[in-house]
């Protein structure tokens, strides 16, 4: 398949779309996509439910969010984004409260009427003495100690990644802000959004273009990488390598 394109970009979801368009778009070459899907976006698919005409997020919901300037006026030329502030709430035993862990988190949850200095002391005083966490566990106990890593992170994390904490590294839970203030919105990024047509559609627009080609259903494999000027790969590592050291 190598004569006809100079480029070949394995993977037809939002780093694969980006680079055959970017491909397309400074260079006269040819550029062929392949995913072995039967749908574009990788794990951003979105199609609409046809019973109800909701937009349905297919491998689980995506809020795209950036803080980069840049980034966001890049995909706005592909897709019109609803405006969307992701607020997550926790249903635990002891009531329903927001996260991340804020001001009105903490003042709910211990019964508290707390400022944002006295929570901060009364944080500490939950602080359990880790000096170097190694682990999801030990950095959420030294961060929020035991009752609120209880509630909030223990059974959640372990559901998500199918593990003990403790088997996760404690960069995972480093990202996850704790603020003195009342501001629930999830992220700290300055734009958030998601497209209102569905990502499948902003991958379709950002992948239109006269020299890229999409043939779906297509497994690649290394030996089909001989003939092109470059290969693009954006999947799985280990699946590139045949998991011949195991999965990751």
């Amino acid at each position: 398949m190598a004569p006809s394109y100079q480029y070949l970009v394995v993977g037809a979801g939002f780093s694969g779309a980006v680079v055959a368009r970017e491909l397309a778009l400074h260079t006269e070459a040819k550029v062929l996509v392949v995913d072995e899907r039967p749908h574009i976006a990788g794990n951003c698919h979105t199609s609409r439910d046809e019973a109800t005409g909701v937009m349905v997020h297919r491998y689980g919901p995506h809020i795209f969010n950036t803080s980069n300037e840049a980034v966001w006026k890049y995909v706005q030329q592909f897709a019109r984004f609803g405006p969307y502030i992701h607020r997550v709430k926790a249903d635990t035993e002891r009531g329903v409260f927001g996260l991340p862990i804020n001001l009105l988190t903490i003042n709910q949850f211990f019964g508290q009427h707390l400022s944002p200095a006295e929570a901060k002391l009364f944080l500490a005083t939950l602080s359990e003495p880790v000096e170097r966490p190694v682990n999801f566990e030990e950095q959420a106990l030294k961060l929020v100690g035991r009752e609120l890593y209880e509630a909030f992170f223990y059974g959640y994390t372990k559901k998500q990644w199918g593990c003990e904490p403790r088997e996760i590294p404690a960069s995972v839970l480093q990202r996850l802000p704790v603020r003195f203030n009342y501001d629930d919105n999830y992220y700290d990024s300055k734009f958030q959004g998601i497209p209102e047509e569905g990502y499948s559609a902003l991958i379709a627009n950002i992948l239109h273009h006269p020299r890229i080609e999409v043939q779906l259903n297509h497994r690649f494999t290394p030996a089909e990488a001989t003939g092109f000027d470059h290969v693009f790969y954006t999947g799985p590592i280990d699946t590139y390598f045949g998991h011949r050291l195991g999965r990751l």
